[in-house]
């Protein structure tokens, strides 16, 4: 599931997305499924709020920031690298 916020992180958004994650899982999810996964995208968050929200939550989760306008080209590739780098170092210690 999908969740797109328009305005900054808040708290509760944690919670209804927990919310609506845990009655797909008991109502829709078939029994050979792996458990549903959320994503919540806000316009803007505040580090702190996010870190408190989180806290105790038991499932894994991330809050993301989104861009309204694609960032430069070499910016992505440079990230992109950056990833499959990292992804590869992971792999070799593993």
């Amino acid at each position: 599931m999908t969740f797109l916020k328009t305005d900054r992180f808040e708290p509760e958004y944690l919670g209804k997305t927990n919310f609506y994650l845990e009655a797909l899982d008991r109502d829709v999810r078939n029994a050979n499924e792996n458990p549903s996964i959320g994503v919540l995208l806000c316009k803007d968050r505040d580090e702190e709020v996010v870190e408190y929200a989180l806290s105790r939550s038991l499932s894994p989760t991330m809050v993301a920031r989104y861009l309204t306008q694609m960032p430069d080209k070499k910016l992505l590739q440079q990230k992109l690298h950056e990833l499959f780098e990292k992804e590869e170092k992971n792999n070799l210690d593993q």
